[in-house]
């Protein structure tokens, strides 16, 4: 198998549009749309699938619908230099960090942290904090999301019940 890049041209970015506006669009709508028949966009879907541009399909859900009432983002300072293959292992422990990414500046990864609320939000951070090697962390909690609609704005996973959920 090759491994340069399927060809992208504008009908597949259109088709990504569509979908990225409404995963539950039909191929037969994307293809009203955009000039193409059901069967020829369910050739180019797969494709983007099978080549990796399109990773999945998700629901988009209102974060304290299930639970998760307190938002924040954490900026987390390491002791030397932390790879980021270990980070990544530790974020994957605390099933309220949404987002995890090494940045640059001062901070060496930045976690997007929900909680049930502001108690919860102290625990996880504490639970962040014993890790030996993470130095501190600046913590900014979510008032309000200005662009309601963006992904970050929802939730992928409902909160945990109680303390006996969290690892």
């Amino acid at each position: 198998m090759s491994s340069r890049p399927a060809p992208f041209d504008e009908l597949d970015r259109k088709i990504l549009t569509a979908l990225m506006a409404n995963a539950r669009s039909s191929f037969a709508e994307i293809g009203a749309a955009i000039g193409l028949s059901a069967t020829a966009v369910k050739r180019r879907v797969d494709r983007l699938r099978e080549t990796g541009v399109i990773t999945g399909f998700t629901a988009t859900v209102k974060p304290s619908a299930l639970g998760w009432r307190t938002e924040a983002y954490v900026e987390v300072y390491c002791e030397g230099a932390a790879p980021p293959r270990r980070l990544a292992e530790v974020v994957r422990n605390h099933p309220e960090i949404t987002a995890a990414m090494t940045v640059t500046g001062g901070a060496d990864a930045l976690l997007h942290v929900r909680a049930r609320d502001v108690e919860h939000f102290e625990e996880v951070l504490e639970r962040i904090r014993a890790e030996p090697f993470i130095r501190k962390t600046i913590s900014v909690m979510v008032l309000s999301h200005l662009l309601p609609e963006s992904p970050e704005a929802g939730a992928s996973q409902p909160a945990p019940q109680d303390a006996t959920d969290l690892r």
